[in-house]
């Protein structure tokens, strides 16, 4: 049986694995968020995001179910509809020829990796106050989405300026396993994989 600093311990250890957990996942995200491709970029967003939950899910012990994290995934964003417009708006810039293209991955870097910092604390608060994957009130749980969507923005936006081409290559790994369990189709991976190459050679 374990004494209270035991459990303490073994606390303090799996918030700081999800927090590993969650900052990868924003890393990823807006490594995927930079690919100059409109829609593809979200897709890939939405895949690493979905990877992000089920490995909190593990962390935590919870069972998880794909379909119900998208429907997650998609509430959540609904729920601060500023940040869905935003990220869509920045996603579609990118059509735009010349500078629509250099807008709208700023705008999309950092929009995906804040609303992936929020969906993963969000989560991780959920997962620790005993909750699990069915129990998610979304709409209880915007004020707390939109205040990590907040926090996650200045995130991000330290994170933005030390990306390595390591982390490029663990984006694509994890793209690469995203389509090889089918969250991901072939095309969606392929056009990502394609931009994830060139920013390694750039």
């Amino acid at each position: 049986m374990q004494n209270r600093d035991e459990k303490e311990t073994v606390q303090e250890d799996v918030l700081r694995s999800a927090d590993e957990i969650i900052g990868q996942h924003v890393t990823f995200g807006m490594i995927a968020g930079a690919i100059p491709v409109p829609i593809v970029d979200i897709a890939s967003v939405t895949a690493i995001q979905l990877d992000m939950i089920h490995q909190l899910s593990k962390l935590y012990d919870i069972d998880y179910d794909d379909e119900r994290g998208k429907s997650l995934v998609g509430a959540l964003i609904a729920s601060g509809i500023g940040v869905s417009i935003g990220r869509a708006g920045a996603s579609m810039v990118k059509a735009l020829p010349g500078v629509g293209t250099i807008l709208g991955i700023g705008s999309q870097v950092i929009f995906s990796g804040a609303s992936t910092y929020a969906i993963g604390n969000v989560f991780k608060q959920h997962f620790e106050s005993g909750g699990n994957l069915f129990d998610l009130d979304t709409v209880k749980s915007a004020d707390a989405f939109k205040s990590f969507f907040d926090l996650g923005k200045e995130y991000a936006k330290k994170k933005e300026k030390i990306q390595s081409k390591e982390e490029i290559f663990e984006t694509l790994e994890t793209m690469k396993d995203l389509h090889e369990k089918g969250v991901i189709t072939q095309e969606e991976f392929e056009k990502t994989k394609a931009e994830l190459l060139k920013k390694i050679v750039e």
